[in-house]
């Protein structure tokens, strides 16, 4: 299946799991009684104002367009979380429902929860229980139908592929390895899969195993390996540093596992966990190197060395 196909489906699916997010939603405002939450248009107009532009209108065709901005901005999100997934389904990582719809879940709960506490619209952490549930149920319905209208989109498409054989635990592991590597340094995993890979490769690792996919990749390494060294950086551990590890983890995995001929689904689910497991572990090791040396730059250096290790053992061909 082709990006720009895998992209489209995406929107359709986005679609159908904003339509599920909206009921669920609706459902539960109507059983609990409570009014409609102003946050959409709050975040609206705390977005546009930062922006330097501002709704136009006197104060009530104001409030009106914002009340409409609202859920239309609402509705963008769901679409463009659904693309974004589809894209990513197009390139090889393909997870089983159990795993796939919550992770679409939770992608969405991030990109409107996350948002609002920048914004400081809303704090999410102040949330009590209940809202905290009215939150994460219509975020689940999101994932759940996005991802089975995805699995259906695709088995209807003309350039589907045939199932492919179950990866071997040789597959799991280097599909580890990437998700490791991926943890520690961003970009590790891509790179030695552009590094080792051809343009005639199945999936993503064709599309970036070119000269130029090469030189990208391997110029990001080089600039994450010196930012990575500098105090300002924000730790990996918070959703700007984690998010992206987790996502390049399981996708490199997946890539590899495509390029060789196997199901991506479960190697995806291995690279994902094993860079949630580097990223905590990563930070922890330096930590202690720092308490140790007096500086944490020793550590950084041998991350670098043992993330290049990983992803190279990981994403070498057999």
């Amino acid at each position: 299946m082709t990006i720009t196909r895998g992209l489209l489906n995406g929107v359709a699916a986005g679609a159908a799991g904003t339509t599920a997010l909206n009921a669920a939603s609706g459902a539960d405002a109507a059983l609990r009684a409570r009014p409609a939450s102003r946050a959409p248009e709050q975040l609206v107009a705390a977005v546009t104002e930062r922006a330097g532009f501002r709704v136009p209108g006197g104060r009530g065709e104001r409030r009106n367009r914002l009340a409409a901005l609202g859920p239309l901005a609402g509705t963008a999100t769901g679409v463009a979380v659904g693309a974004l997934a589809g894209g990513l389904r197009a390139g090889g990582m393909r997870l089983p429902g159990v795993v796939g719809g919550p992770l679409l879940g939770a992608a969405a709960m991030l990109a409107t929860d996350g948002p609002l506490a920048l914004t400081r619209v809303s704090d999410p952490q102040t949330w009590s229980t209940t809202d905290r549930t009215a939150d994460v149920l219509p975020h689940l319905a999101y994932g759940v139908a996005t991802h089975a209208a995805l699995v259906r989109l695709e088995r209807g498409s003309p350039d589907a592929v045939p199932a492919a054989p179950v990866a071997r635990p040789a597959t799991l592991l280097r599909a580890a390895a990437l998700g490791a590597a991926t943890g520690s340094r961003s970009s590790a995993g891509t790179t030695a899969l552009a590094l080792t890979s051809r343009p005639g490769d199945a999936g993503l690792a064709g599309r970036i195993g070119t000269r130029t996919g090469a030189t990208v990749t391997g110029l990001l390494s080089a600039g994450e390996g010196v930012l990575d060294k500098l105090p300002v950086v924000p730790s990996r551990l918070g959703a700007p540093g984690l998010v992206p590890r987790l996502a390049l983890g399981s996708t490199s995995a997946a890539a590899m596992a495509r390029r060789s001929g196997v199901d991506p689904a479960l190697p995806a689910l291995v690279g994902l966990a094993s860079a949630a497991g580097a990223a905590v572990l990563g930070v922890r090791a330096r930590a202690a190197v720092a308490r140790r040396f007096g500086s944490d730059t020793p550590g950084a250096v041998a991350g670098d060395v043992l993330a290049a290790a990983l992803a190279w053992f990981g994403a070498r061909r057999r």
